[in-house]
């Protein structure tokens, strides 16, 4: 077996992981998933009989978990895709700093010096636009502006990304993806993500309480972020060895009432509600620059918001999904509008 065919996620059971699995094994990939299964394994059962698909159950946080899990006949892994951690601001808050930073800071760490000792070519790190959170100037943020982390999970991500470039000259080369804010449907949905929560609650409650309208977010479908993170895959290495790259597009830098605007469209009969209340946790109001990625490694975005509404939308009336409300959907209970 080539190397350059295995790659190893970490946390592919969670939404990002369980869709893009999916994708590196219709390219023909052999998949490792690592991941402990905190929100249920269901995401993964249409890969089980996959010959190319080996699932692990294991805490990445734990020193040798990627070590022992690599299976004997494959060879170690090209890429390992670093997945695993405490998703977004509510979850981060609920658990408190400790867990938070052991659990995104620390098991990066872990999982990135396993993968050095492996022979690993390149490690894919998921970070956040939150990271930017309030810029100082009206100016779209670039991979080049000041870093404003506003809230604890911005925190860490920032801590992760520091820890990766002071390795950019390591063996295993490291690659960051400031990902925009994820909306779509994936093996396991999430629906405390701003645009699927939006259209959930507007279809079963026929209203949306807004907070913060001005503010402006950066979205993108998760479809385009699993072709970005393979352009990842494939790049030369002089293109990215050590960069971060913004991962989204232009156009899905917009306020939360042109999202509500949109939904609007497909649901007129919504009755929308405005509540003058920020939250200091998760303040982000900042338009992203995309012009490195799509001229350093060609990608372009062919998803819209409206797609996504109405992608959402087929798969409550169709009954694909017919309980949203599931806390298996939610990375956290608590979710800001």
């Amino acid at each position: 077996m080539d190397q350059d065919k295995h790659i190893l996620l970490t946390g592919g059971a969670g939404y990002i992981g369980s869709y893009l699995v999916g994708v590196l094994l219709r390219r023909g990939y052999l998949v490792t998933v690592v991941d402990e299964l905190l929100y249920g394994g269901e995401s993964l059962l249409a890969y089980k009989s996959d010959p190319n698909f080996c699932f692990i159950k294991g805490d990445v946080w734990e020193s040798r978990v990627i070590r022992s899990s690599i299976p004997k006949e494959w060879a170690a892994p090209y890429a390992v895709i670093h997945l695993a951690g405490i998703e977004g601001f509510p979850a981060c808050q609920a658990v408190g700093r400790q867990v938070a930073w052991r659990y995104n800071v620390e098991t990066t760490q872990h999982v990135y010096e396993q993968a050095n000792e492996l022979g690993v070519n390149r490690f894919i790190y998921l970070s956040s636009y939150s990271n930017y959170a309030l810029p100082t100037t009206s100016s779209p943020a670039t991979e080049d502006s000041p870093l404003n982390p506003q809230s604890l999970f911005a925190e860490t991500q920032v801590a992760c990304e520091r820890y990766l470039q002071e390795h950019h000259d390591s063996k295993c080369t490291p690659l960051v993806f400031r990902l925009a804010s994820l909306y779509g449907i994936s093996p396991r949905p999430r629906f405390d993500l701003v645009v699927n929560q939006f259209v959930i609650d507007a279809y079963r409650k026929r209203e949306l309480m807004i907070y913060q309208r001005g503010y402006l977010r950066s979205f993108l479908h998760i479809s385009d972020a699993a072709q970005g993170i393979l352009l990842g895959l494939r790049s030369q290495r002089d293109l990215i060895q050590g960069q971060v790259f913004n991962l989204g597009t232009g156009k899905g830098n917009l306020t939360k009432d042109e999202v509500v605007d949109l939904i609007l469209k497909r649901l007129p009969e919504t009755n929308i509600i405005y509540k003058d209340i920020t939250f200091g946790g998760d303040m982000r109001d900042v338009s992203v620059s995309y012009h490195k990625i799509e001229q350093k490694l060609g990608f372009q975005a062919e998803l819209s918001v409206d797609d996504g509404i109405k992608e959402v939308l087929h798969a409550l009336n169709s009954g694909l999904i017919h309980d949203p409300e599931n806390h298996l959907y939610r990375n956290a209970q608590f979710v800001v509008q």
